[in-house]
């Protein structure tokens, strides 16, 4: 069954969905479990993906091809998951600030998360400090990622936090923030817990605030 799980795991890498759909499928008829396939076949795989866009061995179309092959995977193994019990306690709430239209970045970012295997929230771009707000009281998430691509609209992040604070949740979550014009000082300067140039590092920084091991 290991041999079957590396090749999922191979095929990630290689972006191949039509692949891992059929040996996700076949690794079920067989017996495996969802879970034994999600963390040793889908997650492995992305694992090697992030560590190869850190050290920019793949780039950013190569990713995003390997995150929709893991992604047609997961939608395999999500019913039984759920039927299973298996409860996921890592959740992103992910969204750019209100005023900038850019996602791109965003959405790589919940991508290579769910490769990760975290649930993902996407709020999608312009999103106000309060949907901000409404999201963590709806979900719950134990991570909240915020982008901004403008120098106009990167304020929003110090607004959004600030409106957390008041609303009395910001202990309930971890903030991360990042895109083009957000530096570590400023991160620290509005209070996040964390900033991620990229979406590779991003996802090694939020096991590191939220102490995930694996």
């Amino acid at each position: 069954m290991n041999d079957l799980f590396e090749d999922i795991a191979r095929q990630i890498i290689g972006g191949e969905s039509d692949k891992v759909v059929s040996l996700t499928r076949e690794a079920l008829e067989k017996g495996a479990s969802a879970e034994e396939i999600l963390n040793q076949g889908l997650v492995s795989g992305m694992d090697v993906v992030g560590e190869r866009f850190a050290a920019m061995e793949m780039f950013i179309p190569e990713v995003l091809v390997a995150a929709m092959a893991m992604t047609d995977g997961l939608e395999i193994l999500r019913p039984l998951l759920v039927a299973a019990g298996i409860k996921n306690d890592n959740l992103l709430v992910i969204g750019t600030m209100e005023g900038d239209l850019h996602d791109i970045g965003q959405r790589l970012v919940g991508m290579i998360f769910e490769g990760a295997a975290f649930e993902v929230i996407n709020l999608g771009a312009d999103v106000k400090p309060q949907n901000f707000v409404d999201a963590i009281k709806e979900y719950n998430p134990n991570l909240l990622g915020m982008s901004a691509m403008l120098t106009t609209t990167m304020v929003k992040m110090d607004e959004t936090i600030k409106l957390i604070e008041s609303e009395g949740l910001r202990d309930s979550v971890k903030i991360m923030v990042g895109g083009a014009p957000i530096s570590p000082d400023y991160a620290e300067k509005i209070g996040a817990d964390g900033y991620a140039p990229n979406a590779a590092t991003a996802v090694k920084k939020a096991k590191e605030l939220l102490k995930i091991t694996q």
